[in-house]
């Protein structure tokens, strides 16, 4: 039998998983031109982690022949096999397996790693891969594009214990063109729905992960995600809970580093982000920093602006300790008013759509916890993931950088060298002289752009 042939079988048990509501993936087992097992995806119908497609043909086949080793046997399956797959098929001894669409995210026969070549392994099963991938490929992104459209319009469960801004907040807000997708099944929200602005090619071959601090919200990149789509790239930005969009749990005691940095590693990998290049400012630096370490591959470059990696090796600077005590003294200030001060070229709309977000006093709780979080010694929360982080810049980053530093910054402009030394391969800084904290609202369509081509460029 042709790989064709029996590949067009296995696209039909991929359709039966996809039926089901199960991910479309189908397997067969093939001997001597005859098939032997079929299997397709069961894990929610059997409540079963290893009711993949593979596991379920191989098992068929098995009881088919009387015996547990499948000699002479080929697997043929719709999509690159997971490891847990790739090692039943070698424990079987199965003498080749062919699939079809490569799975970047865990594929185990060469995309993530190659579960077959490791030369120790005492059996040594053939491989082909990119048997009728196209249409193999296109069964999987139908169904993903299905659930996806399957959220739009659903009516999103809203808990107790959080607020959710009323959408009529943001009508007309200027320069804010972007469809708001949203996001409630990643297991640390527990419900919680999380908002994010997803615009240009999923093909891409760069996508921007833009990561916004407090007070702000995913408005603040603005003006940088038209100019990155229309040169090709993906962009992603989310609202960090508690902020824009995104549900705002009412007790401060429900934000805390650990928490919302599992949040941003699950949208990671819910959204499958692959070559990504990620900019971040504030507390997107003090949470995103540390997100490459815990998938490198995933990543290629990296803008970092006004920010920084807090150890708790250092005391905080007094300019922070006085923000902080403002926060404190002050829960209600404007957080367009404060934009405002920091970046004059600001329209009076522009000011009052960074207010949008925080009704009143009961959205602010992640306003009033997220200066309280930062790390002043060693044993808070967060400060080991951080000097875990700044190991892995300084010693095994192998992608691009570029910095921007607002020096009119009067808290984190003199801490940005530090940073810089830490970051492997960086490029010489980029100093904005009137440049404030919030980086990003320079580039603006009242502002030269001339630094903004030239962090691109260092990143090419």
């Amino acid at each position: 039998m042709k790989h064709t042939d029996a590949m067009a079988l296995a696209i039909e048990q991929a359709k039966h998983a996809q039926a089901a509501g199960e991910v479309p993936i189908g397997a067969v087992v093939i001997k001597d031109g005859q098939v032997i097992g079929r299997g397709f995806n069961q894990t929610l119908a059997q409540g079963d982690p290893c009711a993949h497609a593979e596991i379920v043909a191989l098992r068929e086949a098995a009881q088919t022949l009387g015996n547990h080793r499948l000699d002479d046997c080929t697997l043929v399956v719709t999509v690159e096999p997971c490891t847990m797959c790739a090692g039943a098929a070698l424990n079987a001894r199965v003498g080749q397996v062919v699939f079809g669409a490569p799975e970047p995210k865990t594929g185990a026969a060469g995309s993530v790693h190659d579960v077959f070549a490791h030369a120790k392994i005492n059996h040594h099963t053939q491989v082909q891969g990119g048997v009728e991938a196209a249409a193999c490929a296109g069964l999987m992104q139908a169904f993903f594009q299905d659930k996806r459209e399957s959220f739009k319009g659903r009516a999103w469960r809203l808990r107790d214990d959080a607020l959710r801004t009323p959408d009529a907040a943001f009508e007309r807000l200027p320069d804010w063109p972007f469809e708001t997708q949203y996001v409630d099944d990643l297991p640390s929200l527990g419900g919680l729905r999380m908002a994010y602005i997803d615009e240009g090619p999923r093909s891409a071959k760069t996508t921007w992960l833009l990561l916004h601090g407090n007070p702000t919200w995913a408005y603040v990149w603005r003006h940088w995600i038209p100019r990155l789509t229309q040169a090709g790239h993906r962009v992603v930005a989310p609202d960090l809970m508690g902020f824009g969009r995104s549900d705002k749990p009412k007790k401060m005691a429900q934000h805390s580093y650990d928490w919302h940095r599992q949040v941003l590693l699950e949208l990671v990998e819910r959204l499958d982000l692959q070559r990504v290049t990620l900019a971040v400012q504030d507390w997107g630096g003090l949470l995103g920093l540390t997100l490459p370490m815990a998938a490198p591959a995933r990543y290629e470059a990296l803008c970092v602006m006004n920010t920084t990696l807090a150890t708790g090796e250092h005391a905080l600077p007094d300019g922070f300790v006085a923000w902080r005590q403002f926060c404190r003294d002050k829960p209600q200030f404007g957080v367009g008013d404060l934009l405002g001060r920091g970046c004059r070229h600001l329209t009076r709309e522009e000011r009052a759509a960074y207010d949008a977000p925080f009704a009143d006093s009961g959205y602010r709780a992640a306003l009033r916890r997220f200066p309280e979080m930062v790390m002043g010694d060693m044993d808070a929360p967060g400060a080991a993931i951080s000097r875990e982080a700044a190991v892995f810049w300084s010693t095994q980053w192998s992608g691009k950088a570029a910095m921007v530093i607002g020096d009119a910054d009067p808290v984190l402009a003199s801490v940005m060298p530090a940073l810089h030394a830490k970051i492997k391969g960086c490029s010489a800084p980029i100093h904005l002289p009137s440049g404030g904290h919030f980086v990003q609202e320079w580039l603006h369509p009242s502002l030269d752009d001339a630094w903004f081509e030239a962090m691109l460029a260092q990143l090419r």
